[in-house]
């Protein structure tokens, strides 16, 4: 289908399918069998601008939207979602600063990622994943700093990232509502990393625990330069990157749809191209309309929310929820297409249903999507009665 897309657009599309067919796709299969972190690569997404998609131009950035960044996102993620994610994270990093920094913060910082410096974005513990609210993590003020304690767990980009967002306690008193965040710069004192983890996808991305032992942070890098803001700051944040989840998940499948019709075009069995037979043309017929469906709903929420829309937590939950859902059913159809050689390690689509599975699951795991989006419609409904 024609999405209309503008000549930037257009642009950052043909410039990501050139680094992702010429330089990713060489390289994908030693980063997931070794879970390197891809610099090289990451260089090359610096120097062609995609870490500044969306930050404002007089911080460096092209000035784009959330509709840009999807597509970025999206096409990167045909070839390697995992090595993708050192961008869509370092987005995930970089929204509290774009959405509640101060003027000093965002002249500090946004230059940084923009020319390419590699953020994160601090909110999971062990007691708060889905449940936001369970952050145990403290931000105690001393003078003219914050002293923090606590952990955060499963962050992407981890220990490469040299700038973090970090939700932590300001007032304990007030639970949630007591939360605010900070950015801390790598090396700070008292922030270290634990191990890397060993993951079942996505490994050529990062992903470590955030460790804060009185970590002194100036109230300066206290975001919007107000307590208790926090919360409010991380659930916006998602709103607006959820979209980037999706469209690493469309990616995905719509890679795998390649690859499945590639090969039914290339494997003969009985004396001809499995292509022809109509049980594989209805699986892929199946895929392909999937993939588009989730296209359409992943980019109209880009625009949406780019349009300024007020409330985007439903659309945006959505977009993720069928996007994450189509991915895993596509890739692990991909698998099945292409049989035994579909199972191994040398061909890409089993690469593809283990990076699929994590789209399911973080920024907010499905059952919580369907969540969102209920409370929403009954939200919606009353006010409508009213």
């Amino acid at each position: 289908m024609d999405y209309q897309l503008t000549e930037l657009q257009l642009m950052i599309k043909d410039s990501c399918k050139k680094i992702a067919e010429e330089r990713m796709k060489p390289v994908r299969e030693h980063h997931d069998e070794t879970g390197e972190f891809p610099w090289d690569i990451v260089k090359l997404f610096a120097d062609a601008g995609l870490f500044g998609i969306s930050i404002e131009e007089q911080y460096g950035g092209m000035g784009g939207g959330i509709m840009d960044n999807v597509i970025a996102v999206e096409e990167l993620s045909k070839v390697d979602g995992g090595i993708a994610l050192s961008v869509a994270a370092t987005g995930l990093g970089t929204y509290p600063i774009m959405i509640g920094g101060t003027d000093a913060q965002k002249q500090k910082y946004l230059p940084r990622v923009a020319a390419g410096t590699v953020a994160a974005f601090g909110l999971t513990e062990a007691s708060a994943g889905s449940d936001a609210g369970g952050v145990r993590t403290t931000a105690i003020k001393d003078g003219d700093h914050y002293v923090i304690n606590g952990t955060k767990q499963w962050i992407t980009n981890g220990g490469d990232a040299e700038i973090y967002t970090v939700v932590a306690l300001t007032d304990k008193s007030k639970g949630i509502r007591g939360a605010s965040m900070f950015i801390v710069d790598k090396g700070t004192p008292g922030f270290t990393f634990g191990k890397k983890e060993n993951k079942m996808g996505i490994r050529a991305s990062s992903t470590r625990e955030l460790i804060f032992q009185d970590c002194r942070v100036h109230k300066d890098n206290l975001i919007g330069g107000k307590e208790g803001l926090g919360f409010m700051h991380a659930m916006k944040t998602l709103d607006k990157s959820r979209p980037g989840v999706a469209a690493q998940a469309l990616g995905i499948a719509a890679g795998a749809l390649e690859e499945a019709v590639r090969y039914t075009r290339e494997r003969k069995q009985f004396g001809k191209s499995i292509s022809s037979f109509q049980g594989l043309q209805f699986m892929m017929a199946d895929m392909a309309t999937q993939v588009e469906a989730a296209r359409a709903l992943v980019y109209a929420t880009a625009r949406f929310v780019d349009a300024g829309a007020k409330d985007i937590s439903k659309m945006s939950a959505m977009c993720k929820l069928f996007a994450s859902d189509v991915a895993m059913s596509v890739t692990t159809d991909a698998v099945q297409i292409l049989g035994g050689y579909g199972y191994m390690k040398e061909y890409p689509v089993e690469k593809m249903m283990r990076d699929a599975k994590i789209t399911q699951i973080y920024e907010g795991t499905n059952q919580i999507q369907r969540e969102v989006i209920a409370l929403n419609l009954i939200k919606e409904a009353a006010a409508t009665k009213k």
